[in-house]
């Protein structure tokens, strides 16, 4: 049977408890003694039991009081926590964001994304999985992730909306010791006899459709990651294609990077976004201070002609 108790009804209960009298009580809670008294009265017709023994001088707990009176303080303990919590949420002074991207994005633009979004929200913890692509996709449409970073048109889910970033123009990374290293720009038909080690998944969807297929590479070698490819190019021979955001780290491993071209083709970056009925408002925090962010960091990795200054990266 629910007795329908309201928190009005326990608050008014406990401040007569706390000032051991109806006056002080209602002075305490900004009442007229009569509306103090009435929502006493209230209180015991509903749980069908007197909680307060009084007369004209005194009032004290009854034996039922005495019982009732810790969980009443309970439950207005616990609603305090809650509403705390939820201001501290909408505040942003806590949440998680679970973010997830595969490579390059996981070691170029992630570390820095996050470490600067930390510092701007503190309270906001971000969880983050640097997973293949396919991974990304599946963790947006089961829930498990609230945001994902990837290559834009790999994702076809009206539960996820789509953020194109930037285009980022594809360039090749060679070994010092390869000719092709000497010339400030290189074209696909210069690539087409080299071997290709290739980490990119989709290469041949969304890199090698903008390619005439007379100047597809002859001889292209699959691995998994970017710093594999990298890393088996340092001591071989061949070519790595990969987007201009992965300059530093083909500086990292000692190779050149040049401007790929005739024709140029863009890799586009997007951010994936899962639907739902109520978005948290650490999420949306996140989504803003991505979009806003994005767009500085990668101007500040375009490529820029000769005698030009990189423009700094974004600071929030």
């Amino acid at each position: 049977m629910t007795m329908h108790v309201t928190l009005r009804q326990l608050s008014a209960f406990l401040a007569v408890v706390d000032a051991g009298s109806f006056s002080e009580a209602a002075k305490a809670m900004n009442l007229s003694q009569a509306a103090l008294s009435g929502l006493i009265r209230e209180l015991e017709d509903r749980v069908g039991v007197r909680l307060l023994d009084r007369n004209t001088r005194t009032v004290a707990l009854s034996s039922v009081g005495q019982s009732f009176e810790p969980m009443s303080r309970r439950v207005l303990a616990t609603l305090e926590e809650a509403l705390d919590s939820l201001s501290d949420l909408k505040e942003l002074r806590r949440g998680v964001v679970r973010v997830a991207a595969p490579e390059p994005l996981s070691c170029t633009l992630m570390p820095d994304l996050i470490a600067h979004y930390q510092t701007a929200q503190p309270g906001i913890e971000v969880r983050f999985e640097d997973v293949p692509i396919e991974q990304v996709v599946a963790g947006l449409q089961q829930g498990s992730a609230d945001v994902g970073f990837g290559p834009s048109g790999v994702v076809e889910d009206d539960r996820v909306h789509v953020h194109p970033l930037w285009p980022d123009p594809m360039c090749v990374a060679l070994n010092p010791a390869d000719p092709l290293s000497r010339q400030d720009v290189v074209s696909w038909r210069d690539l087409r006899d080299a071997p290709l080690i290739n980490y990119m998944p989709n290469f041949a969807t969304h890199v090698l459709s903008h390619v005439p297929p007379r100047h597809h590479p002859r001889r292209i070698q699959p691995v998994h990651r970017v710093n594999t490819a990298l890393s088996m190019l340092s001591v071989g021979a061949g070519a790595v294609v990969s987007p201009a955001l992965t300059e530093r780290l083909v500086h990292g491993f000692g190779l050149v990077f040049r401007p790929l071209k005739q024709p140029q083709v863009n890799w586009r970056a997007a951010m994936f976004v899962r639907h739902r009925p109520s978005v948290s408002p650490a999420v949306e925090s996140f989504v803003r201070f991505a979009l806003d962010y994005v767009e500085g960091w990668a101007a500040a990795r375009r490529p820029q002609g000769p005698g030009r200054k990189r423009p700094a990266p974004a600071r929030a």
